[in-house]
């Protein structure tokens, strides 16, 4: 049995997705995240662009990528919600980041490692969220951690339907 380096691994795991999925989803994941809390109020438990830069961080295995992804979804976020601008980046950045890193170096093709991840690399996200708030921008938040549960469990909840209807559309070699 041999035994593959990281880089290795990384190299033959690489997922591809056709050039319209890469911008179309994207994009109807922050519009839905900016329209959707305006209509379900107070019950919108779920973060969409955190659940496509888990995604495609997670399908890609590259953290530069996952990073960048990230931090361009926060900050559309931000732009359209109403935040101060990089809030959502940041932790979005972070977010990318560390799923790309395990990865690498965990098989992530299992639905229920990728409902783990989701569940928490959410809770980060949002830990790193009031992070900033609080002690980078010094603004005072209301810190109900049972909401963010909720949300990562919503969040999770998404990934296990959305992310199998995302790998039909890997390009296959």
């Amino acid at each position: 049995m041999s035994v593959l380096s990281a880089d290795a691994r990384r190299d033959f795991e690489i997922h591809r997705y056709p050039a319209l999925i890469y911008a179309l989803v994207p994009v109807l994941a922050v519009v839905l995240q900016a329209w959707l809390p305006r209509l379900l109020g107070r019950f919108a438990w779920f973060d969409l662009p955190l659940v496509i830069t888990v995604f495609f961080a997670l399908s890609r295995r590259n953290p530069i990528q996952g990073s960048i992804l990230g931090g361009i979804l926060g900050i559309f976020e931000d732009a359209l919600s109403g935040h101060p601008v990089g809030i959502n980046g940041i932790a979005k950045t972070l977010v990318g980041y560390l799923a790309a890193t395990v990865g690498i170096l965990v098989n992530v093709e299992n639905h229920a490692v990728r409902l783990i991840m989701t569940f928490l690399l959410s809770l980060v996200g949002s830990a790193t969220y009031f992070f900033v708030v609080r002690f980078l921008l010094g603004m005072s938040v209301d810190t109900n951690w049972m909401s963010e549960l909720y949300k990562a469990i919503g969040n999770s909840v998404i990934a296990l339907v959305l992310f199998p209807l995302l790998d039909r559309t890997k390009i296959r070699d």
